[in-house]
């Protein structure tokens, strides 16, 4: 006889029982988000793409553009810049680059190219002349220094200094770069101011030649009568003056041939 109660082999299971294993229930829950992703085709491999934003592509490019284009522009201002010296240079027009000395470049000086071969002689005098009082007013510095470590006070050391400082600079602004101009582009103002500042050349070495004591006694130049006054004091102090007098002599007959020169050049 049979049960009615007995259940159904073929029924399908709804109740839930409380008691169950809770580990099941958790691998049931978790196994539901993954077949929920399976069924609507999320979480796949090869479903999502990397969007890239094309903003930055842009300014990427952007900027490889603007980098072209200043280095085309660039390379035709120096391609400017070179036509024009090539040009400058085809035409003779003179320029002023610094090259001398050749270790220390400080003033432009280049005879032989610049100026007329006729005028060369003069120029080169001119040259050594203003050489001839660098080194005249060089050694007055290095005398009066001797003179001034055997007692003869520091008062003519800061003059002869700035005999230095300032007759070396101004004798090349004022009468030999003039000179150099007025030979290289045959100018007659230029010519003029060179003789009225060379004749003032020529006064000041002949005065330092004499050295009268009207300046601290004269001793703050290598000239004769400073040589004959420091002499009672130390021969090696008169000895360096002796020098420097034979030097400022020299220089004076120097310029007084350059000028001789240019007078009959003009």
């Amino acid at each position: 006889m049979n049960n009615r109660h007995d259940p159904n082999p073929f029924e399908e299971d709804t109740g839930v029982n409380p008691f169950a294993n809770g580990n099941a229930a958790a691998g049931s829950k978790s196994r539901l988000p993954q077949m929920v992703a399976q069924t609507f085709g999320f979480g796949q491999k090869h479903d999502a793409t990397v969007d890239i934003p094309l903003d930055n592509m842009n300014d990427s490019r952007k900027k490889q553009n603007e980098l072209a284009a200043w280095e085309a522009d660039l390379r035709r201002k120096e391609q400017d810049i070179k036509r024009r010296e090539d040009a400058v240079t085809r035409a003779g027009v003179p320029t002023d680059d610094r090259n001398w000395p050749p270790f220390f470049p400080i003033i432009h000086h280049d005879i032989s190219s610049e100026i007329p071969v006729h005028a060369q002689k003069l120029q080169y005098l001119a040259f050594a002349s203003w050489l001839g009082i660098v080194f005249c007013l060089v050694f007055n510095v290095i005398a009066v220094i001797v003179c001034w470590v055997k007692g003869g006070g520091v008062k003519i050391f800061f003059l002869a200094t700035i005999y230095g400082l300032l007759g070396c600079p101004l004798s090349y602004v004022l009468w030999y770069r003039p000179l150099y101009r007025a030979m290289r582009t045959d100018s007659a103002l230029k010519f003029g101011w060179f003789f009225l500042f060379y004749m003032l050349h020529i006064a000041f070495c002949t005065f330092a030649a004499i050295a009268p004591p009207v300046v601290f006694h004269g001793k703050s130049l290598t000239g004769i009568l400073a040589a004959i006054d420091v002499f009672g004091d130390s021969v090696l102090v008169g000895v360096f003056y002796l020098i420097g007098f034979a030097f400022f002599c020299l220089e004076t007959l120097l310029s007084l041939w350059v000028l001789q020169v240019c007078k009959k050049s003009c």
